[in-house]
């Protein structure tokens, strides 16, 4: 039977797809089997999340519970310890008295302590199964098409799983962040090994390193700038992350710029997001400026 598409049959217009009534049923087949899964596992699932829950309370209780001065020296300190630059920290200190000006002091806090958490779960994680990677070609074939997935899934889709399992609540955002941020931390430290001279490798074992000796004082070193590369990236990716996982429950400065969007405040959606800005600008100065001191270091210890 022709068409209005070029006059072609039916059959080379449309294209052959699933009978809407099998689609409806396969689907439900499946979320229906996933739900009976979570639930069957719902006690399992909550005792292991109950650590998780206290240690970001604790964590966000110390960063707003805190007196404000004493959280404001507590934080340039942390900066100048990894940076040893005082224009970073000047540029900090200016940074949070702007945004505790515009009364985002606790938001922000809150939004701190959900991206530090973040990011160490994403480097211990990441860390391991990167080095375990760059020494197996087998393992690192299996993690790429992976590590693929998961950084071209829009993130808004990492809700959908982790909602279904987790509910609503901090936790469940925190997973959320973590396997958005993970990946960048896996794949540099892959590559930060992989790229290591295999002259300086054979070396070593030369001189009678093992596979252990060779990795900790030789590959690592060497990899750290690209090491640190990926820690980086991973701050970021969690911050940006932070802004979806307010939609399950995650408080902060994702919390407001959600709104804002909802309710059309343009202020208040710029002054949050100048916010998470000046966040990430911290956050990516001072993991530079330590990564080029460590490297530096390990350069003048050499000579």
């Amino acid at each position: 039977m022709a068409s209005d598409c070029w006059s072609l049959p039916e059959t080379l217009c449309r294209f052959p797809a699933m009978e809407a009534k099998t689609l409806r049923l396969m689907r439900k087949s499946i979320d229906d089997g996933f739900r009976d899964i979570v639930r069957s596992w719902a006690d399992t699932i909550d005792a292991a999340t109950v650590p998780l829950q206290m240690f970001l309370n604790t964590l966000e209780h110390a960063f707003t519970g805190t007196p404000w001065v004493l959280v404001l020296v507590v934080l340039l300190a942390a900066v100048w310890g990894t940076a040893r630059n005082w224009k970073i920290v000047l540029g900090t200190a200016v940074a949070l008295c702007l945004i505790g000006w515009v009364g985002l002091w606790q938001d922000t806090m809150v939004t701190l302590a959900m991206v530090s958490f973040c990011t160490l779960v994403a480097v211990v994680i990441g860390l391991p199964i990167g080095i375990a990677a760059a020494r197996s070609d087998r393992l690192q074939r299996l993690v790429s098409p992976v590590l693929d997935v998961m950084q071209t899934l829009p993130s808004f889709v990492y809700l959908i799983p982790v909602v279904v399992i987790f509910g609503i609540g901090k936790v469940p955002g925190m997973i959320a962040v973590v396997i958005y941020a993970v990946p960048p931390m896996i794949r540099l430290t892959t590559l930060g090994i992989r790229l290591v001279d295999r002259e300086v490798t054979e070396a070593a074992e030369a001189f009678g390193s093992s596979a252990r000796q060779k990795l900790w004082n030789v590959q690592l070193p060497l990899a750290l700038p690209t090491i640190m590369t990926g820690v980086n990236q991973t701050i970021m990716m969690s911050l940006s992350m932070v802004v979806v996982a307010s939609m399950v429950g995650v408080g902060g400065l994702g919390k407001n710029v959600l709104q804002a969007i909802n309710n059309q405040f343009f202020t208040v959606g710029f002054l949050n997001g100048f916010a998470l800005v000046a966040i990430a600008i911290v956050f990516d100065r001072s993991s530079q400026a330590f990564g080029l001191r460590l490297q530096k270091h390990r350069e003048a210890g050499h000579d």
